[in-house]
């Protein structure tokens, strides 16, 4: 956790400029004072000469401890923190106010400031008490009477009066502490040091805020009582809370955040884009949802209330409106919000009727409806739970809910006949949603996590052909502080799937979908080495909004939460881009998908072993982890075009007469003539959604289950616009007759075997400068599904639309490719193609 502040301890709530105490002897105070810090000061410097001989570790400050006399009367702790005030040199520290211990009336203890004192500005420190004696203001009072004469006593620190923590210290035994260091540069290493010296057992974790740095040892009291006189620059020692998220820290302190960020935070308009959750409801009253989630917006298709009792639904809202909130609530700019929330409940309550699974279908259905009859905003539905499909022995086919999920999505209406769909309408492009849904999560956790993401197959509805479907991955790989699990590892590596995960493997070579689509950050699992498991911890979860109180912090973790991660994502690319459709942002999620090095290093070795073990890698991670930036904007070495088209797929009754969409790439051919042998990636993503049929029957066989499907080609450097026409329309009628394309000479990193599953296709072209300039045209063709094949009258008339992006990326430096095809376009941003 960074840049956390700490100034909580210097606060006194409730209480204005402190009062200064009436002093009887201006003379006898002072000199009291004076001789106090004089023998403190030698005091605690031959104390320090006699507990190290270690040069390394021979302080250069002393620690004094300055006690009030009065509650009514608080010290003047601003004046006890000054730097010095070279103008040519960096400032350097005279004396730092360390940390402070309010008085407690009731066991007679006063309040009592912990003060290091640099042997630098030693004198300057005993001028503040001298010129308290000596010299007077303009209007006749004590020089530093503020401070001065608010003092009682001060005396040499020690270790004692650095704790923070409630009750007293644990005097005897062995036991693991917390030290708060001051902020240098060498602070961690000196007590790293000391430890060795003492041979004392620590933990190598350093947590680092804006003003400390926390690190863990374990001693008795007694070998930890030199401290206060070495070159550590300890500030406080406190009962190990081994703090490593803000979830880790006290109630006040976690308050304090949450009431940073509500002065921060910006919340979007009415009409903004939404996140829909269809969860448990969501607790809206929590102080950093409730601005973002109308009341009217609460919806619920059970029962009378949408406030969620469960917590799920809080958590995922949270993340949904501000990604991974540690890093927000740790943050000091502001915060401005460009998508609200909206939630309908259909996850029942403890002591509700819980669905039949059949009824799920039903149940989406009924839930979509509801938000889109109170607002017109665009919103992307967000589905974080799954179930076991009812055909689970048939991993990836279609079901009741996912193809409903289908006929939702792509604008048909639908409504359950017994165990099939009876579809009610056409697709109907200006009712098109976009639905992102979790790949599922396993069902334990072992130690060979692959092995068992791999043999988990994703959930219903999460084979949904139109849907957004979002496994989980892991950057999270820090064990948590606390010496309890000293030895424990955690179960993925960096950047792998999260051992929540499931996969799509299962799916084998049917023509099922690729799913999950993309992955997020999931979390992971903490491992013992043998047979125990940790999943869940705070450190290696998302930080998230909770539901017991309107100020609860709490961590999400699993495929639930990286789908609510994806769906803000999508949501933002709303804002940013109103003109899309549903089936474009999701095609610019999956298009600004990368592969980690941990993804990529499992994909190349596969692809050792042939198409067959490649696609496996696509039906474990997808493909890959987007980001902010890569689908939002592009830059000068990776521009996007966006085009969005519709077209009717086959022309006459009998849908005999296939159609397809040519289309000029307006590349910077000689940009990429002069980049010659050196690399450009071409990446085509086309988008679609299909009609799912409504009979069960059509669920086992490719061309029975989607209305139509589409594909992509690209021109083969050598061929001619004819010879490419020609091969396009040779490979259509190839497929549809069961056989594989012969495809081009392009060397697609999958391939089209591979890619054409589903109605999201996406292949990377690692070419040349020059060969990319030699192809200059993409075909966007259409295959037969259930419209062709029942030969559907109702449907000969019906468009079909779509979204391709396509990218061009180089790493060669100094190289814009964004200027030529923004010029070629004479359009002002060149992330757009009408």
């Amino acid at each position: 956790m960074e840049n956390r502040s700490t100034d909580e301890e210097f606060r006194r709530p409730g209480r204005g400029d402190p009062k200064i105490r009436p002093v009887e002897s201006r003379a006898g105070h002072g000199r009291g004072r004076l001789d106090e810090l004089t023998t403190a000061l030698d005091a605690a410097e031959q104390a320090r000469s006699e507990v190290l001989t270690e040069e390394e570790l021979r302080a250069l400050g002393t620690v004094i401890t300055l006690e009030g006399a009065d509650a009514e009367y608080p010290l003047a702790i601003e004046r006890l923190e000054r730097m010095s005030r070279h103008r040519t040199t960096a400032k350097r520290p005279q004396w730092l106010l360390l940390s402070v211990r309010l008085a407690q009336p009731d066991i007679d203890l006063p309040e009592r400031a912990m003060v290091w004192v640099s042997d630098q500005y030693r004198a300057q420190f005993l001028k503040i008490f001298e010129d308290y004696l000596q010299r007077s203001s303009p209007a006749g009072n004590p020089r530093n009477n503020e401070l001065v004469a608010n003092i009682a006593r001060i005396r040499q620190t020690v270790l004692a009066d650095l704790w923070q923590s409630d009750g007293q210290p644990p005097a005897t035994g062995k036991h693991w502490w917390e030290i708060w260091l001051r902020p240098t540069a060498d602070g961690p290493e000196l007590l790293r040091r000391y430890a060795q010296t003492t041979e004392l057992n620590h933990s190598p974790r350093v947590l680092r805020l804006i003003d400390r740095s926390v690190m863990w040892i374990e001693a008795t009291w007694t070998q930890l009582e030199a401290l206060p006189f070495t070159a550590v620059p300890v500030a406080e020692i406190r009962s190990p809370e081994f703090v490593d998220t803000i979830e880790d820290l006290s109630i006040e302190e976690q308050e304090e955040y949450l009431d940073d960020l509500l002065e921060r935070l910006e919340p979007a308009d009415e009409i903004a884009p939404a996140v829909c959750h269809l969860d448990t409801g969501v607790a809206r009253t929590h102080v950093l949802l409730a601005d973002s989630l109308a009341e009217p917006d609460l919806h619920t298709v059970l029962g009378v209330s949408g406030f969620d009792q469960e917590g799920h639904g809080t958590k995922m809202a949270g993340i949904a409106l501000f990604g991974n909130l540690e890093t927000t609530l740790a943050g000091s700019g502001a915060v401005v919000l460009r998508h609200r929330l909206e939630s309908v409940r259909i996850m029942p309550h403890n002591g509700e009727p819980q669905h039949d699974r059949i009824t799920y279908g039903d149940v989406t259905a009924q839930a979509v409806a509801v938000p889109e009859t109170v607002s017109k905003r665009d919103r992307v539905f967000c589905m974080p739970i799954s179930v076991k499909a009812d055909n689970a022995e048939v991993p990836g086919q279609p079901t009741l809910w996912s193809a409903t999920v289908d006929a939702l999505a792509v604008g048909a209406e639908v409504v359950r006949n017994g165990d099939e769909l009876e579809l009610l309408s056409a697709p109907d492009p200006a009712r098109a949603r976009l639905l992102v849904v979790s790949a599922g999560n396993t069902d334990k956790s072992v130690a060979d996590h692959l092995d068992l993401s791999d043999l988990s197959a994703v959930l219903d509805p999460g084979q949904a052909w139109n849907a957004l479907t979002v496994g989980a991955h892991t950057e999270l790989i820090s064990a948590p502080t606390d010496p309890a699990y000293t030895g424990w590892e955690v179960l993925a590596d960096e950047g792998e799937l999260s051992p929540y995960s499931r996969t799509s493997l299962l799916f084998g070579t049917t023509p099922w979908p690729i799913k999950p689509d993309i992955v997020m950050e999931g979390g992971n699992v903490l491992y013992d080495g043998g047979s125990l498991f940790e999943p869940g911890l705070p450190a290696l979860s998302t930080r998230t909004t909770g539901h017991v109180n309107n100020l609860a912090l709490t961590s999400a973790h699993a495929t639930s939460a990286a789908t609510a991660q994806a769906s803000r994502l999508a949501a933002l690319a709303m804002a940013t881009y109103p003109e899309y459709w549903p089936e474009t942002i999701r095609a610019l999620l999956v298009h600004g998908a990368e592969w980690t090095p941990a993804m990529r290093a499992a994909l190349n070795e596969a692809s050792k072993q042939g198409k067959k073990a490649q696609q496996a890698m696509l039906r474990r991670y997808g493909w890959g982890v987007p980001t902010e930036d890569r689908v939002l904007y592009s830059t000068d070495q990776a521009v996007t075009l966006v085009v969005q088209d519709e077209f009717l797929p086959f022309e006459g009754d009998d849908f005999k007469i296939p159609t397809f969409r040519l289309h000029d790439l307006p590349w910077p051919t000689q940009v990429l003539q002069d980049l010659g042998d050196l690399q450009v990636d071409l990446r085509v993503t086309l988008s679609y959604f299909i009609e799912p049929t409504a009979s069960r029957r059509g669920w086992r066989r490719r061309y029975r289950y989607p209305s139509h499907q589409l594909r992509f080609e690209v021109q083969d450097p050598l061929e001619s616009e004819l010879q490419f026409v020609q091969r396009v329309n040779r490979d259509a009628r190839t497929e549809e007759a069961g056989g594989r394309p012969d495809g081009g000479q392009v060397k697609w990193l999958v391939g089209a075997y591979q890619r054409n599953l589903g109605s999201l296709h996406q292949d990377v072209w690692p070419t040349s400068g020059v060969e990319l300039a030699q192809s200059g045209k993409l075909a966007v063709f259409p295959v037969g599904g259930w419209w062709k094949n029942n030969n559907a009258k109702a449907r000969v008339d019906q468009p079909v639309r779509y979204a391709l992006v396509i990218s061009l990326k180089t790493s060669a430096q100094g190289i814009d490719l964004y200027t030529p095809i923004a010029n070629t376009l004479k359009i002002p941003t060149a992330i757009t193609v009408e």
